[in-house]
């Protein structure tokens, strides 16, 4: 499959690239754009922007808006600069021959006092106050990333800090925290879910559900958190969306390893753009081509609409929608691992969206946003013993809806040097659940019955200040939060949530930089945990003191620039976590939970649980300039949590060693090599309590085997490393665009072998084989199926612009 793959690329890339090859390829790109003062939004005249690594440029006129013209197709970078104000560049500005590109570019002023312009700016900003532990990741980046498969979950396992694990899964792990300890915001507007087939009280799944194709770029914090965006322990992203054509009309299409998508976009009238974007998998024919037992779903839409109110001005409404299903192919019970996977999986059928408005109004000393949204999720699974839809056959029955709808209002201003944000939040939830689950448990064999219903209010109060000093060579900031909600009176109390953060930055000269931040972080436990209740609806785990979970930061790092596209740096960090939920069903902290499918808090649990994480990353970047782009990334990482007898033992996230190598060169022609190689030491894991598993009546229910949670991650699997190419061919033609690829993951067939599957002896006519165990009690015969992961994974894609 591997070399049919390559052949075909190969020959139809050579075909095209020969038929092309007497076209004319002349330099007829346009950009077009304008550059505003950050927080007032007031145009600026006379900046002078230069197209980086050239000597090509313009200025802006008296309504700050420039043309650039007869440029390279391709990406572009723009250095801007102007007096009074930090000198900026806009990268990844894709140029082409068919269709002109359109920027709007932001300037912040500057406290410094300048006495010429410079047009040479480092690619790496940071603001005030988060100057550590901050990533800024472009779209060049994201689409050419070898094993991204173009999704930004998958990207940033490229950066320091951020796990590796040998599935084929989007967990999200940041600096030994677990998967539900991140926050997602896409143009400022709050997203609960990025991933198809969500793991609920998670963040995890295997197809991130945000469609890059309307993405400009994401900014990465794995802490020094702003006190804006609150309910977060381990990271914040922000995800900033490409404004519509404000000229005329464009269309994308795109095909890859499992979807294809298009994207339009143009004018709305006079003051509005637009754009919109739909995708559909096709994994479900790959998968029953593939013989596989499961047949995953899904679809998702994007949309963004800018509408300028007047000068002064403007609102934002942005959705995101998703519909996954994921069914069981009973054909395929041929072998032992197909028949297992069958026994287990759920069917499972889920729906999503978030829809928000961003009204924005500039004055001269600053912006207001408010910010209103609604967002829901449904999630629906059930399973049949034997995969037979007969009553006395179930096994689970899961029904269950989250529902928000969140108002924000903040205020941004600079006064007199003083950067200063402050707002409030208020947002009501909903939460529904119905359960019939019969599972092991503890004390026996047992049925789970709940029916619940939540609705909580929730309240947020935020402020920071921060300032340059010394010519701004020293920054601090220093900010303030608090969070509340109805749950119970534990977490009515404002005062028990203050969470103080504090960042400074010192440049001892142009190139190198001290930073650091300390902080509290706090994060309300999920809906899975607040709603569990029993069959009388009554909320089991507000008698048991669930609170916000608290995490102590502090980070601190050296910076190194040595040129104004790269960058060194090196941090340590410290997270210390108190009030984890503890799970009183299977006595683990859920600190450990998130990295697999179904449900993470639907459990009784109090808040006994805590932890630390702490290490060292490395980070050595090259953006790309002159052809050349590459990531080094090496952290070292220890994450520990509470077990039932209190003592601190390694937890399911605990790597120890991360490292990741991504790089790339841009030959002549368009053509262009990417590879990334990523290493992870062994995680921990449990073993099965064979014995217990094994028992006819608890095997007859599970289906698999039990962990034991006396031995709860005492012992450690293998390494994991992977290498991951690309090859890129691009053809800039006059009426449209078309960019070829290639991307092989794991090209070397690394194998990676996990525990394995707890299955039972059958005999010749596929019945289980029953004995006695030594406490005379009927039993199963073991059956050890070996569990792997890991294959080549060829891709051929192609994305056509026009």
């Amino acid at each position: 499959m591997l070399r049919q793959n390559v052949v075909l690329w190969v020959g139809f890339s050579l075909s095209f690239f020969l038929l092309s090859s007497s076209i004319a390829f002349t330099q007829n790109g346009i950009i077009r754009g304008r550059v505003v003062e950050a927080g007032s939004n007031r145009a600026v005249p006379f900046a002078n922007i230069v197209v980086q690594g050239t000597n090509k440029g313009t200025s802006t006129n008296e309504e700050g808006q420039f043309e650039l013209r007869d440029l390279a197709p391709g990406f572009t970078n723009l250095v801007v600069s102007s007096l009074g104000y930090k000198t900026a560049t806009y990268r990844d500005v894709l140029v082409t021959n068919a269709k002109p590109a359109t920027v709007e570019i932001v300037l912040e002023p500057s406290a410094k006092e300048v006495e010429a312009v410079t047009v040479e700016s480092a690619a790496f900003n940071k603001t005030e106050e988060s100057p550590v532990s901050v990533r800024t990741i472009g779209i060049a980046e994201i689409e050419r990333n070898p094993g991204g498969n173009r999704d930004i979950s998958q990207v940033i396992k490229s950066l320091p800090g951020v796990a590796s694990i040998p599935t084929f899964r989007n967990d999200i792990i940041i600096r030994g925290g677990a998967p539900n300890e991140n926050r997602f915001y896409l143009d400022g507007v709050e997203v609960p879910l990025i991933n198809h087939f969500q793991t609920q009280g998670a963040s995890g799944g295997p197809v991130g559900i945000i469609n890059v194709n309307l993405i400009r770029e994401v900014n990465f914090l794995s802490g020094a958190f702003p006190a804006a965006r609150g309910n977060a322990l381990s990271s914040v992203l922000e995800f900033t969306q490409v404004d519509g054509s404000s000229d005329r009309k464009k269309y994308r299409f795109a095909l890859g390893s499992s979807d294809a998508a298009f994207k339009t976009e143009g004018p709305l009238g006079n003051k509005a753009t637009g754009i919109f974007s739909f995708r559909a998998s096709y994994l479900q024919f790959l998968f029953r081509a593939l013989q596989l037992p499961f047949l995953p779903t899904y679809f998702d839409w994007q949309y963004k609409v800018r509408w300028k109110l007047s000068p002064k001005s403007e609102i934002l409404f942005m959705g995101l929608a998703s519909l996954d299903r994921f069914r069981l192919n009973l054909d395929q019970n041929k072998t032992e691992e197909q028949r297992y996977i069958l026994r287990i999986l759920p069917v499972n059928y889920q729906w999503s969206y978030t829809v928000g408005a961003v009204y924005r109004y500039y004055t001269d000393r600053g912006r207001h946003d408010l910010v209103l949204s609604r967002n829901m999720f449904h999630n629906r699974a059930f399973k049949y013993a034997d995969n037979v839809e007969k009553p006395e056959n179930l096994l689970l029955d899961y029904l269950s809806r989250e529902s928000e709808n969140k108002l924000r209002y903040e205020y941004n201003a600079r006064i007199r040097g003083w950067k200063i944000n402050a707002g409030l939040n208020a947002e009501h939830a909903r939460y529904t659940n119905f359960t019939y689950q019969k599972l092991k448990t503890l004390v026996g064999l047992d049925t789970v019955q709940v029916n619940s219903t939540l609705h909580l209010g929730i309240g947020g109060l935020f402020g920071q200040v921060s300032r340059d000093f010394f010519n701004s060579r020293l920054t601090l900031s220093l900010g303030m939060r608090s969070d509340f909600n109805t749950y119970s009176t534990l977490m009515m109390n404002p005062l028990a949530t203050l969470s103080p953060r504090f960042s400074a930055s010192f440049r001892f000269s142009d190139k190198w930089a001290f930073n650091a931040n300390v902080g509290r972080y706090f994060q309300r436990p999920s809906y899975t945990l607040l709603g569990f209740a029993d069959i009388k609806g009554r909320l089991v785990n507000k008698s048991n003191n669930l609170r916000y979970i608290r995490c102590d930061h502090a980070v601190a790092g050296l910076e190194f620039n040595p040129g104004p596209n790269s960058k060194v740096t090196l941090e340590g960090f410290w997270k210390n976590y108190r009030n984890y939920p503890f799970s009183l069903r299977d006595s683990l902290s859920l600190a450990n939970q998130g990295s697999d499918f179904g449900v993470v808090g639907n459990t009784p649990a109090d808040a006994r649980g805590f932890g630390r994480a702490y290490g060292l990353e490395l980070l050595a970047q090259q953006k790309l300039f002159r052809g050349f782009y590459g990531i080094l990334a090496y952290t070292f990482v220890r994450s520990e949590f509470s077990d039932k007898m209190g003592r601190l033992i390694p937890s399911a996230w605990d790597n120890r060693h991360i490292l990741s190598m991504t790089g790339g060169y841009k030959l002549k022609r368009n053509w262009e090599l990417g590879m990334r190689w990523r290493f992870a030491g062994g995680l921990p894991f449990t073993p099965y309590d064979t014995t217990t598993s094994l028992l006819v009546p608890v095997y007859d229910i599970t289906g698999q085997g039990i962990l034991d949670v006396q031995r709860f991650n005492t012992l450690r699997g293998s390494v994991f490393h992977q290498l991951d190419v690309r090859v890129d061919k691009v053809w800039y033609l006059k009426k449209f665009s078309l960019n070829l690829y290639l991307d092989i993951q794991n090209l070397y067939n690394f194998r990676f072998r996990t525990r394995d599957y707890l299955d039972i002896q059958r005999d010749a006519a596929g019945q289980p084989v029953v004995v006695l165990n030594s406490q005379g009690q009927p039993s199963y015969l073991p059956r050890w199926i070996p569990n792997t992961t890991g294959t080549v994974v060829p891709t051929l894609g192609l994305i056509v612009d026009f």
